[in-house]
């Protein structure tokens, strides 16, 4: 037993790295560029077009990649073919269903772009029972069909536990301004929970342990390089967050959107901490819990749907008077679905409009 802990410890010890920080996109040095167009899934755009039927080189290490995520079921995965078989078919047809894809089963443009988006290392089916509820946010006045999901069993911490603390791993020697991106990040969530989260230096005795590794740092979920698996947590109560250090990480508030090569750090940390506190992925793409975000966006404010679910694993802020939290106002957004979510606003502005004058 003290062998394996040793390996262990000598394994986490080994991969631990300095991380990339970046204040913003235009301080990053040009010899952090030259990567932003060669993710660690790159080679799967070779694979748009294919259907069932071929045998086309490249397709078993996209079922290596379903597998990891959990759309193949097989403890074998190390023999996987370039066949496009069933299994395929309805592995790819899942993850269509779950990413608001036309759900055909081949690998056409759009289904292959989603693919290579960089993403949350959490499986999106654990146990063989998908932990996303597929299908886009039917919403209307007065009713909104919610997408979270939870992990099976629905861990959460107890009702005893609800000052937790968190610590960094001390290797990463990470500066206060990093520091304090996760401070930020504890607070979306605690604004809208019973919740509180305070630092400790003990990293031993902290509730959530937060570090920064490389490639196989010891846990069984290995990073795989730029722009692929961007950091993973773990349910309650093994509080875990683990983020990949060879990425390129934003950590200013005001994130210029476009990079191709940097990820905002409060993103993808607000997004573990939701799987700390126990949410599973959604189906909805503008809640912090959908499992991908592309470069060059940042994506930081709870959506209803993150609300909700997380609502029902701990109930409401008791300094919310009753309510149900802060109000929804403008989604601190940028990037890629900056656009979109102000003609959201626009259009229910209009249509609460004409309801008014009728």
């Amino acid at each position: 037993m003290k062998l394996s802990l040793l390996f262990l410890f000598f394994i986490i010890s080994s991969t631990t790295a300095f991380p990339h920080f970046f204040p913003n996109v235009s301080s990053i040095p040009p010899e952090f560029l030259p990567n932003s167009t060669a993710g660690a899934w790159d080679a799967f755009h070779k694979l748009s077009g294919c259907h069932s039927g071929q045998n086309v080189p490249g397709i078993a290490k996209l079922k290596n990649y379903f597998h990891y995520f959990g759309y193949i079921n097989n403890n074998t995965y190390n023999n996987y073919t370039d066949e496009f078989d069933d299994r395929l078919e309805s592995a790819v047809k899942t993850y269509q269903l779950n990413f608001n894809l036309n759900a055909t089963g081949e690998l056409d443009e759009p289904t292959v772009n989603q693919i290579l988006k960089p993403r949350c290392g959490v499986a999106d089916i654990i146990n063989g029972s998908s932990t996303m509820n597929s299908g886009k946010a039917a919403s209307m006045i007065g009713h909104t069909v919610a997408h979270y999901s939870f992990f099976p069993g629905m861990p959460r911490w107890s009702t005893r536990r609800r000052d937790l603390t968190y610590a960094f791993d001390p290797r990463n020697q990470l500066s206060d301004d990093v520091k304090r991106v996760f401070g930020n990040a504890f607070t979306r969530w605690s604004e809208w929970t019973p919740l509180t989260f305070t630092e400790t230096n003990d990293y031993n005795s902290g509730d959530l342990k937060i570090g920064f590794y490389g490639g196989d740092h010891g846990d069984g979920e290995a990073f795989d390089g730029v722009l692929g698996t961007l950091a993973h947590a773990f349910a309650p109560p093994r509080g875990l967050l683990h983020l990949d250090s060879d990425e390129t990480w934003i950590i200013d508030d005001v994130f210029a959107s476009g990079s191709p090569a940097a990820m905002d750090l409060e993103s993808v940390a607000v997004h573990e901490i939701g799987h700390l506190l126990g949410l599973g992925h959604s189906s909805v793409e503008e809640a912090v819990m959908f499992p991908t975000i592309s470069a060059g966006v940042r994506k930081v404010e709870l959506a209803r749907d993150d609300v909700e679910g997380i609502q029902v694993l701990y109930g409401t802020n008791p300094d919310s008077n009753g309510t149900v939290g802060p109000t929804f106002g403008d989604r601190e957004t940028s990037g890629a679905h900056g656009g979109l979510l102000g003609l959201v606003h626009v259009s229910f502005f209009i249509i609460g409009l004409i309801f008014f004058i009728l």
